[in-house]
């Protein structure tokens, strides 16, 4: 049985080896590399964490397969408009795919999204995931006409999505 649980300020390992891990899986779906965040420090890490287990403007939740992580999404409060809180760095592990652990996470996000008063859910897609596409998709997300170029590869770009939070 999978556990999802929020990140908690002392889990700085476990989020170092779930983003390295989704880095290394699928290295365009991310706005960073598995290069750059190799190279951070454990304070940096640390950091991470401590800023991710806020919870009032950030959130993460850890998917652990006997204490092993092995899937992870992060939630933000925009800075701008706090009627919109942002989905990141969603990733579930290859061989936990289509068993509905993406969808219990982006639910926990949902929630912690609407704890804060987010009308809205907003989260961008690298051109071309056509997997994240229906994934996002099925659980009640639709494009937006704004794309931005990829942060990390030049030679792509992310398309926004929204869902409406009731």
């Amino acid at each position: 049985m999978i556990e999802l649980r929020r990140l908690q300020p002392d889990d700085a390992p476990l989020l170092k080896s779930v983003r390295l891990r989704a880095l290394q899986d699928a290295p365009r779906a991310f706005g960073s590399t598995y290069a750059r965040e190799a190279a951070f420090s454990d304070d940096e890490w640390s950091q991470r964490t401590r800023k991710w287990s806020d919870a009032e403007r950030a959130s993460a939740v850890l998917a652990l397969d006997r204490g092993e992580a092995c899937g992870i999404a992060g939630g933000f409060v925009d800075e701008t408009d706090a009627s919109r809180a942002h989905l990141v760095s969603m990733w579930v592990a290859p061989s936990l795919r289509r068993q509905g652990v993406g969808r219990r996470l982006v639910e926990m996000i949902e929630a912690w999204a609407r704890q804060r008063a987010a009308s809205q859910l907003v989260l961008m897609v690298t051109e071309g995931n056509d997997t994240a596409l229906r994934f996002y998709r099925r659980l009640g997300f639709s494009m937006t006409d704004k794309t931005i170029d990829h942060p990390a590869y030049a030679d792509l770009c992310e398309h926004q999505m929204v869902k409406a939070l009731h």
